[in-house]
């Protein structure tokens, strides 16, 4: 599947900002499942973009602008072909032992609800490890309601699960929580899905979760939508929970009365090559 993608983020300022700061996760790598035809990174306002490797391997991107400034628009705007793997990630050079992956965040640490939850169904799918977690995936799904609105990109994983609802972020947290519990390496996954019902305009991109499988290596889990990702998905960054895949993130210094919006658009783009 050939899929081109449209991120545009914007701030504006009721009074100037004297200097912004950010840092942007928002180019994809290649792997087996994704092939980068093209992709364009750009700011609207004078400044140098830095480019990077962070600790992950993600791509990142690095810019400082100086003010007085009214307004920041930054846009990544690329193509990508998809390939389905079942959900299976090889071909990425992994920077850490899995261990690193069983590390607690503020946004990850289960709370006695999420390590009930995830102890009921390893009772469940026995030593089948890839049952247990599209058993887990299940029943998050079953468990949580999908609800814009109620959560932000500060709600832990404990919280939300408590709230019964939240938005893709809050059903990947939980899930990784979960896994942790039970031992299983898992992280945090940041990026794009195209929308069968072609629903172009979303309000924001896509996340979900990857786990480590023997004999399989890392997997895909998606529990916002109860799969594996698909050539719809596109996968941009990897981190422990949000904070370490976030799209952009940043400061300034001034600028009271900060609003933002973000507009993305995943559509198809013509016929795949191969």
């Amino acid at each position: 599947m050939r899929i081109r993608i449209l991120h545009e983020t914007g701030y504006t300022y009721e009074t100037p900002a004297t200097r912004s700061i950010q840092i942007v996760r928002l180019t994809p790598r290649g792997h087996d499942g994704q092939f980068v035809i093209n992709w364009r990174l750009d700011v609207d306002q004078d400044c140098h973009l830095e480019a990077a490797t962070d600790a992950f391997g993600n791509r990142v991107h690095a810019f400082t602008v100086e003010g007085p400034l009214e307004k920041l628009t930054i846009t990544a705007d690329g193509v990508v072909e998809t390939f389905d793997t079942n959900g299976v990630i090889t071909s990425q050079v992994e920077r850490f032992p899995p261990a690193v992956f069983l590390r607690n965040t503020s946004l990850t640490t289960p709370d006695a609800a999420i390590k009930a939850l995830g102890q009921a169904v390893a009772e469940k799918a026995g030593s089948d490890r890839l049952a247990l977690l599209h058993g887990l995936m299940d029943a998050i799904r079953e468990t949580m309601r999908f609800d814009n609105g109620h959560t932000d990109p500060r709600t832990s994983a404990a919280d939300a699960f408590a709230l019964g609802h939240g938005v893709c972020q809050d059903f990947a947290h939980v899930f990784i929580a979960a896994a942790r519990y039970l031992e299983i390496p898992a992280r945090y996954v940041g990026g794009y899905m195209f929308r069968i019902d072609e629903r172009n305009q979303q309000d924001a991109g896509h996340a979900w979760a990857e786990a480590l499988i023997d004999g399989l290596g890392w997997v895909g889990f998606d529990p916002a939508n109860g799969i594996c990702p698909t050539d719809a998905h596109i996968r941009v960054a990897i981190g422990l929970d949000y904070l370490g895949a976030a799209p952009i993130r940043g400061t300034r210094y001034g600028g009271y009365g900060e609003e933002l919006t973000v507009k993305v658009e995943v559509s198809l783009s013509g016929r795949p090559s191969r």
